[in-house]
């Protein structure tokens, strides 16, 4: 069993969720309420050590009338517990899941120790999960977080997580707004990332639910064909 997950994102006409420098500053006000409004129906929100890098977000519900309570559990794909202690993922507004790769656990042989020191401490602040691969084995994780009572869980990225779960089958239903901007260049994030499937015949296929304007964004929801 796994969360039902959700993607959503905000990215610009020519599809970029960032500017080669990392500016994302992207949604409208009624699209950030929007997003904290899911956020408060789902169990947990998922994202990539990339975005916690670069934003340091509280991944909390904090744009519409909410309680601590409505605040969902934290979720961090962290294949080398780089996650900094003092960041707001790790404060207590939450709780929070890192999902670390097996260079993390010390009963691996072929254990990085810088990482494995990173990762115990972390695990004073939140829940660690183990992977035993390389990589943290997305599959497995998905059950962990089933197991911990997360039947809903949000990916808010980054583009490389983005394309690692869909190409999983992980991802149940996509929403997306976007933004009435042009950023263009080749260094800028885009929605998906990662390797790509090499074939249009492999590509993930979509069926369109519901689509209307918000304030000056277009926002589309689909589900994910499987």
């Amino acid at each position: 069993m796994k969360p039902y997950v959700i993607l959503n994102a905000t990215m610009t006409l020519d599809g970029k969720i960032a500017t080669k420098t990392g500016s994302s500053e992207i949604s409208g006000k009624e699209d950030l309420e929007r997003v904290h409004e899911i956020r408060k129906e789902v169990d947990g929100i998922m994202v990539g050590i990339g975005t916690v890098l670069a934003d340091d977000p509280r991944l909390t519900v904090h744009k519409i009338n909410a309680k601590k309570e409505d605040n969902p559990v934290r979720v961090v794909v962290d294949n080398r517990a780089r996650t900094p202690l003092d960041f707001r993922i790790l404060n207590d507004d939450a709780e929070t899941i890192i999902a670390v790769s097996s260079i993390c656990d010390e009963n691996n042989p072929n254990c990085d120790m810088e990482a494995v020191n990173r990762a115990k401490e972390i695990s004073k602040k939140a829940d660690v999960f183990y992977s035993y691969e390389e990589s943290v084995n997305l599959g497995e994780f998905m059950e962990y977080l089933y197991s911990k009572g997360i039947e809903s869980l949000m990916l808010e990225g980054g583009s490389t997580l983005n394309f690692s779960m869909i190409r999983d089958n992980l991802i149940d239903e996509v929403k997306i707004c976007i933004a009435p901007m042009i950023v263009g260049g080749k260094d800028s994030k885009t929605f998906f990332d990662g390797e790509g499937f090499d074939y249009m015949k492999d590509a993930v296929q979509l069926k369109l639910e519901k689509h209307y304007p918000l304030g000056k964004d277009l926002v589309l929801e689909y589900k994910v064909i499987k």
